[in-house]
């Protein structure tokens, strides 16, 4: 098997408040492109969509630009900027650290279909 497809006419555009999400679904990876505007974070812009306190998506990531800092359930917590990549697993919370807007690559299974979703 073989399946291509462009972000540039991703399958779908998910917005919340202070960002958006674009994503293209194949057989076994949805790839997402997240972008935050400064001033976002999950608990108050994601959560009141998701239902739930925290995050509960398991994320396989790479940033572009910006800086995100997450504080995960247990109390561990780490700040990403350009060129990080990074896993983390459900349970947690994130938000745009200063004035620049957050871009960041978000590999799945096939989460990425439900995030920011009811």
């Amino acid at each position: 098997m073989l399946e291509v497809k462009t972000i540039d006419k991703p399958d779908e555009r998910r917005d919340f408040p202070s960002g958006h999400l674009e994503a293209v679904h194949m057989t076994e990876l949805d790839f997402a492109v997240a972008t935050f505007e400064p001033g976002w974070r999950w608990s108050e812009s994601v959560a009141p969509i998701a239902g739930t306190p925290s995050c509960q998506m398991y994320h396989n990531s790479y940033v572009l630009q910006g800086r995100l800092h997450i504080r995960m359930d247990d109390g561990g917590e780490s700040e990403v900027g350009p060129g990080d990549v990074f896993v983390c697993t459900p349970g947690h919370d994130s938000w745009v650290v200063g004035d620049e807007q957050v871009v960041v690559y978000d590999f799945q299974g096939q989460s990425a279909r439900e995030f920011a979703k009811k």
